[in-house]
């Protein structure tokens, strides 16, 4: 969400007030539950979304729906009134990387658009994006949205007890520098369950066998950012708007995670099948 790293509450939510640590916690089966439902909350605010993606919609339309969405199950849209954050989502256009505020013009025929979400159920955090084709998309724009979600999985899937962090980073950094597209460095993942965000950093881009090892009960996420021009990032004067500084197209997906005895569990995967794009049920 934030280049920074130490998260701080809105008042409003001073029931969930657990802070950052420096330290990468350990959670229990119990967390397990709590993160299932989170995780399955927030990817179904966006399969909600999904068939409104279309030309002559508003982002603040999918703002308004997504917000009464959350409510309405009980939960809490975390970006809202976070650090001042005006919306309940973020939606970034085209050459935004991240962090975009919903707004009233409406989306044209061959945008791309990110749609981020978090959600607050029960004291867990549940955090999602996935970015869309708008109607019919050029071809260059199709190429980055397919590469980014595969890079995603790709990272996702060297995710075990005894790898490193940067491994994850490794895979995915590799694999999008193969098609000849860069890495945003100024933002990563990070660790998650009852704070927003938390340690540790979880970096798109690195070394194999660097940085911290993963382990059993880590809850994490991993949203790789990849542009089809540098990776260099120029933040608006809203403070919260990240756009690629040369104005090329930029794609992000991101799943929250939880560490197993063997591998991983992703708490954000869609319920309705709306797995990789164009998001055929």
């Amino acid at each position: 969400m934030n280049r920074t790293t130490q998260a701080s509450r809105p008042e409003e939510e001073d029931a969930y007030v657990n802070r950052r640590s420096d330290k990468i916690k350990i959670h229990t089966a119990e967390d397990f539950d709590g993160m299932r439902a989170a995780g399955r909350l927030a990817a179904q605010c966006l399969d909600i979304l999904t068939p409104e993606v279309r030309p002559g919609v508003t982002t603040q339309h999918l703002d308004d729906l997504a917000r009464a969405f959350i409510l309405d199950h009980g939960a809490w849209p975390a970006p809202y009134n976070y650090r001042g954050f005006p919306a309940s989502i973020c939606t970034s256009l085209n050459h935004v990387i991240c962090h975009g505020i919903p707004a009233d013009k409406p989306m044209r025929e061959g945008d791309i658009l990110n749609i981020d979400v978090t959600v607050i159920l029960d004291g867990w955090h549940g955090d999602t994006n996935r970015t869309y084709p708008v109607g019919d998309v050029p071809l260059r724009a199709r190429r980055l949205i397919d590469v980014t979600y595969d890079a995603l999985m790709r990272g996702l899937d060297v995710v075990r007890p005894g790898a490193t962090f940067g491994d994850i980073g490794a895979a995915i950094q590799k694999y999008a520098e193969g098609f000849n597209l860069s890495v945003v460095r100024d933002f990563c993942g990070h660790g998650l369950g009852r704070v927003f965000h938390d340690a540790p950093n979880v970096l798109h881009y690195g070394k194999p066998g660097t940085g911290p090892v993963i382990e059993a009960g880590m809850f994490f996420t991993v949203e790789p950012m990849i542009n089809i021009g540098r990776p260099d990032v120029r933040m608006l004067a809203d403070g919260w708007t990240a756009v690629t500084r040369d104005r090329t197209l930029s794609a992000q997906f991101e799943h929250s995670v939880g560490v197993t005895e063997t591998g991983l569990e992703i708490f954000t995967l869609s319920p309705a099948g709306y797995t990789k794009p164009p998001y055929a049920a």
